[in-house]
């Protein structure tokens, strides 16, 4: 099984580029997803950010609040520093999942997976893949994704932008780069020119 490595910044449009790998009959894993799966469960990834991070960022019934973490997270002086910590914390349990998760559909003899993982080089899963794809957006796209997607201002989609790495990140590590300024008709003939020049194919 062929796993494909799909990262990028915040709001580049990776789950579009997810649903056109899906057209071609290519499943994918969602770190993002997996790692809010994990959030709602309240074992010992709660307990680690708690100890961490203080009992603010639980709600009423125990769990991890997405939005009390990223307040206390983003936009802070020492934001890199905590940004470290959350990610030392999660990667661990989110690269478990995904272990399992690659090995069940390997099992099933699915021939190619994306992977779709903003920190995919963070978290070390680029180990896990056979090619690495980012997915590069103007920044103003980014910014109105953010904001749509989120529910947020644009003070505080700036803030995550700004927390992120910069496009010579992705461009320095990532054996090949997709623009996606908004034309889903040239990112798809892309994409899909991208699986026969990687050898996965259209399936």
């Amino acid at each position: 099984m062929k796993v494909i490595g799909l990262t990028g910044p915040s709001g580049s449009g990776k789950s579009l580029a997810a649903e056109i790998f899906a057209k071609f009959s290519i499943p994918t894993i969602d770190a993002d997803a997996v790692y809010h799966d994990i959030l709602t469960r309240g074992d010992g990834c709660t307990k680690e950010l708690a100890t961490a991070f203080g009992g603010q960022i639980l709600n009423e019934n125990g769990l991890v609040s997405r939005a009390a973490l990223a307040n206390t997270v983003f936009g802070k002086k020492d934001t890199p520093t905590l940004l470290h910590t959350l990610n030392t914390i999660t990667h661990k349990y989110v690269m478990s999942d995904i272990k399992k998760m690659l090995s069940a559909m390997a099992e099933k003899d699915i021939p190619a997976v994306l992977l779709d993982a903003p920190l995919l080089f963070e978290a070390n899963a680029h180990t896990l893949c056979d090619v690495v794809i980012g997915l590069l957006a103007p920044y103003q796209k980014r910014l109105a994704r953010i904001i749509e997607r989120d529910g947020i201002d644009e003070a505080a989609a700036a803030k995550r932008l700004a927390a992120g790495k910069d496009d010579m990140f992705y461009r320095t590590r990532c054996q090949y780069i997709l623009e996606n300024d908004g034309n889903v008709a040239a990112l798809t003939d892309r994409i899909k020119q991208l699986l026969i020049e990687t050898g996965v194919g259209i399936i």
